[in-house]
């Protein structure tokens, strides 16, 4: 397959076959973190812009390090410490950074639909690193590839993902990404943080976690974000905890050996235990190496390497 995509901005209009194609090409990525020199000439030469507009660690340094390995010159730009901060317009800072012939341009951004917006401004390609509650594809890449490195195909497992949903972005690009793999993919939560319209997006929605985790697969918890949630939509964190918390007790329903994954960063007490977060049930660890590898398989396909670069 022939990588054709200027921008990648969401998983919902993203192929099975380029979902397929992206996670393949993650896999030799991996090998290359874990050599002794972890630098390759692939994209010698080439300039790489990072763009946050909210508060990261894992996505930004992540992406910061899938460039320079694949030997790409990196540039990241911080709102609080650009000219954003002085009251320049969204319009404005792409334009300069437009004006710095960068090969492709990362962006996060508290508005739904920022991604789209620059991408239609800029020639060169844009990689969505989430947007409001809209999407956050390149963290549901990189579930999915941690899955897959499990359980192989994914077609007729059993995904829970557990929380706040309603203000989710990686919810919603896993359910995009995993319905595509064949995956049955089950959103529970609270009522006011789990609107029954989530039916839309072809996943089956409980208000009873219990009752879904007999035979569940893997079990993502998500972290409640306060930052954008509205007074009263809980009535405390520990009654939230005693319903919707998992511990390895919890766990024990599922009757198997369910993976646990956290996209991060993760309140322990509240949506998950530490028992449970450092058990071998656990592969949080193994997402943010993942997610290195799945970047730099995104950068090396829209900036461009011939076949043989990462041998």
């Amino acid at each position: 397959m022939k990588w054709q995509r200027k921008d990648l901005l969401g998983l919902r209009d993203v192929s099975e076959q380029e979902i397929q194609f992206i996670l393949e090409t993650a896999k030799p990525m991996k090998e290359v973190l874990f050599r002794s020199v972890k630098k390759l000439p692939t994209l010698r030469g080439k300039s790489v812009v990072t763009l946050f507009f909210e508060n990261s660690t894992r996505t930004r340094t992540s992406f910061e390090i899938a460039g320079k390995v694949l030997g790409a010159d990196t540039s990241s730009v911080t709102v609080a410490q650009s000219s954003v901060a002085k009251g320049e317009s969204l319009l404005d800072t792409v334009k300069t950074i437009r004006a710095m012939q960068p090969d492709v341009v990362i962006m996060r951004h508290p508005s739904s639909g920022a991604a789209e917006y620059i991408a239609n401004i800029l020639d060169v390609s844009v990689i969505n690193a989430g947007d409001g509650q809209n999407e956050h594809p390149t963290q549901a890449l990189l579930d999915m590839f941690t899955l897959k490195e499990h359980m192989g195909e994914l077609a007729g497992k059993k995904i829970i993902i557990v929380g706040d949903i309603l203000h989710s972005r990686v919810a919603r690009s896993n359910a995009y990404g995993l319905l595509k793999l064949g995956a049955e993919v089950i959103f529970a939560g609270p009522p006011t943080l789990l609107p029954l319209e989530m039916k839309t997006l072809g996943v089956q929605v409980t208000y009873d976690l219990d009752s879904v985790l007999p035979g569940a697969d893997a079990v993502m918890p998500l972290r409640l974000q306060m930052e954008r949630q509205q007074k009263g939509l809980l009535p405390t964190l520990r009654e939230y905890n005693r319903v919707y918390g998992l511990n390895l007790k919890r766990m024990e329903q599922t009757g198997k050996q369910t993976l646990v994954l956290h996209p991060g960063p993760m309140n322990r007490g509240v949506e998950i235990e530490s028992d449970l977060a450092d058990s071998a049930l656990s592969v949080i660890e193994e997402q943010v190496t993942n997610g290195v590898a799945i970047r730099m398989a995104l950068i090396y396909l829209f900036v461009g390497g011939s076949a043989n670069d990462v041998d």
